[in-house]
């Protein structure tokens, strides 16, 4: 396990919790949660070894292997297979013994070690973490020099997932995947037999993943059960008195309930009618938790929008040179509220391109109605910013007329306050850089909104203040996003692009993952490449048989044991019942015992201790149940 006893961590002269006190059990699933600089990057780099703590402890079993996601990629000519399996330190060193000269005795025991570690299925695993993440079979035997960052980055992924880690930590996995590979990774992460700590801002991802939250606040790190839904709870009862939090989302209700009013009795929309009512009683819930958000914006109102904001016509688009949808007819109208769902690759981002009129169109016709005013945010937008300019200066910029106040009330809406809306960008964060280029954004009062991963970097306090503004934000919109909670709240409709044609989906988010989960699994049905060839198949059955019958071997008396302790608590309980309701009955002292006063309450003593004992026991062995495993 992982434990910390009065630890207290900080940067420079500040603490960024102090005297924490928990611990962490062998496969637990951890999130750890908490503002943008509270401190949950410094405790991955505590646990990992790269900082000391000001006071306190913490203990780390010696033998875990530690595995985390590489923050930089050099440019190698190694292939992208092979890359991922050097995540395997162990596997690559057997591999390296293998191949020079060894006694017979010393290689009969590297091939056992092989064997244990699922060493001869590790190709076949990577291509499976490979595909998952989005890569196509060609993708494997290319140089890892040839991928773009983002790529990159899902390379290192894939090479912290293979690596058999102990203690495994992951720094916001989502951010450079689309929805497709994030669903793939919850599924992944969710049978992941280590101990995972992971810091995420995506609440469904969290709430698919983890058994517990850590969440840093206040200086504090306190420790709760149960997913992220779970904890919001939590926060919400603590926070129950102050009502005016859901002040701050009345606009977003009556939003939603307007939408299930009218589209209920539709039978095309009942469905997506039925799924907003859930995100509306969610809503409710969880408003409270977030009360102290720093965040606090809206979308001014646009001016008029014209009848038809955007016309595409028989529309055909390509992308380096390689064509990605075609015979395209859309038509924007006032109201719309979008979201384009789809595989990686498809061309959603292509589309939201065509849109914001920065691709032109191989062939076809694209017409934007007289007043359009189009408000568009990718990841580009970020390298747009100035780094030597403020947030101040960037407004200013655009608004040299207004006063310089107004505008610093309206930064401080996104956090920029005081002297941070003076300094200059350069060494701000994603997650800041982001949440200036959405505050430039809202600003210029567009009538649609072409919004392309726009909660990238933000935490997830800026992601609830994103989503209460855009329910309330009257214009028109079309979104892409990985992000699940945002699209079932935010979206009236969704379109599906796949396989180079655009067309309405007909279903909520969950239709949509089981969609691609169908879809995943028909490619792969298909696809012998993707599957082990026949002797690592057989070796992985023998391997995993093994490992059963050992599982079972090892459950067998822990579970007899915790049978016979249950039973056992159960009759201690039973006579303690009965022994407390004798001693609190009237009648008992109607005519006083006082030897038999002391033998019932001795034996309510001994009785106390017995239970605690027992359940003190049940706990160890069920403890070491889980950490042996459940049986497959």
């Amino acid at each position: 396990m992982i434990q910390f006893r009065d630890l207290t961590l900080a940067r420079g002269a500040r603490e960024l919790f102090a005297e924490a006190s928990l611990q962490l059990h062998a496969g637990w699933r951890v999130g750890l949660t908490g503002g943008n600089g509270s401190g949950k990057s410094s405790l991955f780099a505590l646990l990992r070894g790269e900082l000391t703590a000001e006071r306190g402890h913490y203990e780390l079993p010696a033998t875990w292997r530690i595995a985390s996601v590489a923050q930089e990629t050099p440019a190698l000519d190694t292939t992208a297979l092979d890359y991922v399996l050097d995540g395997d330190s162990e596997l690559r060193e057997i591999e390296a013994q293998l191949a020079v000269n060894t006694p017979a005795e010393a290689l009969g025991q590297l091939h056992a070690r092989l064997a244990d570690i699922d060493g001869y299925s590790a190709p076949a695993r990577a291509a499976a973490l490979l595909s998952g993440l989005g890569f196509t079979e060609d993708d494997l035997q290319r140089p890892v020099r040839e991928f773009s960052g983002g790529w990159r980055m899902r390379l290192n992924l894939a090479q912290a997932l293979i690596s058999r880690a102990d203690l495994l930590l992951l720094d916001e996995p989502t951010n450079h995947l689309d929805l497709d590979a994030v669903v793939w990774l919850e599924h992944w992460l969710s049978n992941f037999k280590g101990t995972l700590l992971v810091v995420s801002h995506d609440r469904d991802f969290l709430d698919g993943t983890v058994t517990h939250i850590a969440n840093i606040q206040g200086a504090r790190l306190t420790l709760y059960t149960g997913h992220y839904s779970a904890f919001e709870d939590a926060r919400a009862a603590q926070l129950a008195a102050q009502q005016s939090t859901f002040e701050k989302q009345s606009r977003t209700i009556a939003h939603m309930e307007a939408f299930v009013a009218r589209f209920r009795a539709q039978a095309t929309k009942a469905r997506q009618a039925q799924s907003r009512l859930k995100a509306l009683g969610r809503m409710q819930r969880i408003a409270a938790a977030h009360v102290d958000t720093p965040f606090d914006f809206q979308f001014p109102t646009p001016e008029k929008s014209p009848n038809t904001l955007i016309y595409l016509n028989k529309l055909s688009i390509q992308y380096n040179q390689k064509p990605v949808l075609q015979d395209l007819d859309l038509s924007l109208i006032p109201g719309a509220r979008i979201g384009l769902l789809g595989p990686n690759g498809a061309g959603k981002s292509t589309l939201i391109k065509l849109l914001a009129g920065e691709l032109a169109p191989l062939s076809g016709q694209r017409e934007a109605g007289r007043g359009l005013v189009i408000g568009y945010f990718a990841q580009h937008q970020l390298e747009q910013l100035r780094p030597d300019e403020s947030p101040l200066q960037h407004l200013a910029r655009s608004e040299p007329h207004t006063r310089e106040q107004e505008l610093r009330d309206y930064l401080g809406g996104f956090d920029f306050r005081g002297a941070m809306a003076e300094q200059p960008i350069a060494p701000f964060s994603g997650g800041e850089k982001s949440r200036l280029a959405l505050a430039l954004l809202v600003r210029t009062k567009p009538n649609l909104l072409l919004l392309d991963e726009p909660t990238n970097h933000l935490d997830l306090e800026m992601r609830q203040a994103l989503t209460t503004a855009l329910a309330q934000y009257t214009g028109s919109l079309v979104l892409v996003s990985h992000d699940r909670a945002l699209l079932r709240t935010i979206c009236d409709d969704f379109l599906l692009v796949a396989d180079g044609q655009v067309r309405p989906f007909e279903g909520d988010i969950e239709d949509y993952i089981s969609w691609l989960t169908e879809r995943r699994n028909q490619r792969q049905s298909t696809n012998p490449a993707a599957n082990d060839d026949k002797t690592s198949r057989r070796q992985a059955r023998e391997h995993a048989a093994s490992e059963r019958q050992h599982k079972l071997n090892s459950r067998r008396p822990l579970v007899k044991e915790a049978n016979q302790l249950e039973q056992r608590l159960s009759q201690l309980q039973a006579e303690q019942h009965s022994l407390q309701t004798q001693l609190a009955d009237p009648a008992f002292y109607l005519q006083p015992d006082p030897e038999r006063l002391r033998q019932l309450t001795q034996r309510q003593q001994e009785l106390a201790d017995h239970i605690e004992q027992t359940e003190n026991r049940w706990l160890e062995v069920h403890s070491a149940l889980e950490s042996i495993g459940e049986i497959e």
